[in-house]
């Protein structure tokens, strides 16, 4: 081995020993007389010292050294100077004294620094030379974390009886939520293979083979356009088991995401578990199937107010099927015009055909609509969202899945504004009891929410036919800060299920409230019901 010891593991325990180190200089000061060097490898930073005094050649080696050389230390261990330690650093209470200095590797002066988070730097710059990029320290902490954690998956699945199965990459094309990546076959001219987007069929295949119990850190491929959470290629947790019901899938991955700390990410804890509401045919705080939980400003349904309301827009949304809701921004009653219009135009961005807004002043409510609704509607509006001195109030009346998704935009939007959700919180939870169906307007019919093998929950089966839009899925997803992060459902067996969710896809039917049948439950929370299902899965 050319070290003896890895850069970052130096500590006052081996002062007085002589070491061995390689690594990459990462700084270099030239205190006229001594020359000073932070190394660098995987494991960290350490000092090294050159000094005259002690080894004249070592001196002369580090002399001619710059950033990102590549070299090894031949030296001792000592204790740095009294007031001169780093506590910013693990090996900031020593140094060590260079007695020997072999240049391994020189280098070109650097497009970037390694030194630096990236955020700054272009990334086309960043991509042209990664194999510099990847020396930054906050790339090294990724690859490590992903490790970690991928590591951990597998110690605590098979400590549970699971198998990890390696499934083919190039298969036949399955039905999916996107568009396949497809391969030509040169053996077969005018075939093509397809990459898997999930290896869905072929996990099902295990679990029918009698596996019962399988997993695998699956690599996906979907061709789809690019969001912030959304590529090309991603990978996956993906588990199948048999003979389980829906509380066993839930407590199995609220096991592993407990021992989240273990594999260096927080675990979920404390305000993660917040109580939540039941989002089902009540009037609702939110509707939303990936909430951020880390922050409060909850969407307000006024729709009963609006029914009888003088304010036609509000009294025609009401009464023709719609939702009046409203969302309450604390301190921004000052907005300007021309921030009251940028808001407008989200919302019309997002599908809604407007937006009124309330601002509640020390002078009394103001806002273009305030003129249509009487002194009582007011103060109804206002006893009911909680609004104040100081409040902005905005309003859409739209269909119900265009309210939510007009108003869940602009929750988000006022998040990141007045910064009301704390960066270093994770705020888990499942979103279970999805809707089954969801009206196609273009085809006119039913359509399955996640795929039509997902079983509906026992209570709702004799509504199959009669009354689609009520029926509930086995179906559970895990949200976290906003994103969904994991997903899946229980599989439909029963011949009354299966052929019932076949019947009622083509059967046009009264269209459902969006999210009316969705209810949220934190992780590690007081169970629900189960339901008996052969076979159940889910993608992390």
């Amino acid at each position: 081995m050319w070290k003896t010891h890895g850069c970052g593991e130096l500590r006052p325990a081996h002062v007085g020993q002589m070491v061995e180190l390689a690594g990459w200089v990462h700084r270099r000061r030239d205190h006229g007389g001594l020359i000073f060097v932070d190394l660098r490898d995987r494991s960290g930073l350490v000092q090294v010292v050159g000094d005259p005094s002690c080894s004249a050649e070592a001196h002369a080696a580090l002399d001619q050294v710059r950033l990102e050389y590549v070299i090894q230390v031949h030296g001792r261990v000592r204790r740095r100077p009294p007031g001169t330690e780093n506590p910013n650093l693990p090996t900031g209470e020593v140094e060590v004294e260079a007695h020997a200095v072999r240049i391994l590797n020189p280098a070109r002066p650097l497009p970037f620094s390694i030194d630096d988070d990236g955020r700054r730097i272009d990334e086309a710059v960043r991509l042209r030379y990664r194999y510099l990029d990847l020396r930054r320290a906050r790339m090294q902490r990724n690859l490590m974390l992903r490790h970690q954690t991928t590591r951990a998956i597998r110690d605590y699945l098979d400590a549970r009886g699971f198998v990890e199965v390696e499934t083919p990459i190039l298969i036949k094309s399955t039905p999916e939520g996107a568009r396949d990546f497809i391969v030509p076959s040169r053996l077969h001219p005018g075939k093509f293979y397809a990459l898997p987007q999930s290896p869905q069929q072929l996990k099902q295949l295990l679990m029918v083979a009698g596996l019962e119990k399988y997993y695998q850190i699956a690599r996906c491929f979907r061709d789809e356009d690019l969001r912030g959470d959304r590529q090309p290629e991603f990978t996956q947790l993906d588990l199948e088991m048999s003979f389980v019901d829906r509380e066993d899938i839930l407590q199995l991955i609220e096991g592993r995401a407990d021992r989240g700390g273990a594999a260096g990410w927080p675990p979920t804890s404390g305000s993660a578990r917040r109580s939540l509401a039941s989002l089902t045919p009540r009037p609702s705080p939110a509707i939303s199937d990936k909430p951020d939980l880390r922050f409060g400003m909850e969407l307000v349904d006024l729709t009963d107010v609006a029914r009888e309301s003088a304010f036609e827009i509000f009294r025609e949304a009401a009464r023709g099927g719609g939702q009046v809701k409203a969302l309450r921004a604390p301190g921004c009653a000052g907005y300007s015009r021309r921030e009251l219009d940028e808001l407008t135009s989200y919302v019309k961005s997002q599908g809604a055909k407007g937006l009124i807004t309330l601002a509640f002043t020390g002078d009394g409510v103001k806002g273009q609509a305030v003129k249509f609704l009487t002194e009582g509607e007011r103060a109804r509006i206002a006893e009911r969202t909680g609004a104040g001195a100081g409040d902005l109030l905005c309003i859409v009346a739209d269909a119900p899945e265009v309210v939510a998704k007009a108003l869940g935009g602009l929750r988000l939007l006022f998040r990141d504004r007045l910064q009301l959700a704390d960066p270093d919180e994770f705020a888990f939870a499942w979103i279970l009891e999805f809707p089954m169906f969801e009206w196609n307007e273009e085809e006119g019919r039913w359509e399955a929410v996640h795929h039509p093998f997902t079983s509906p929950l026992d209570e709702d089966l004799d509504r199959l036919e009669t009354d689609p839009a009520s029926v509930r899925a086995k179906a559970y997803d895990i949200v976290c800060n906003g994103y969904e992060i994991a997903g899946g459902a229980s599989g439909s067996t029963a011949g009354r299920s299966r052929s019932g969710c076949s019947g009622c896809s083509d059967t046009p039917r009264s269209r459902p409230a969006p999210g009316s049948a969705i209810c949220w439950r934190p992780l590690s929370s007081a169970p629900l019901l189960t339901e008996a299902s052969p076979w159940a899965w889910i993608a992390w």
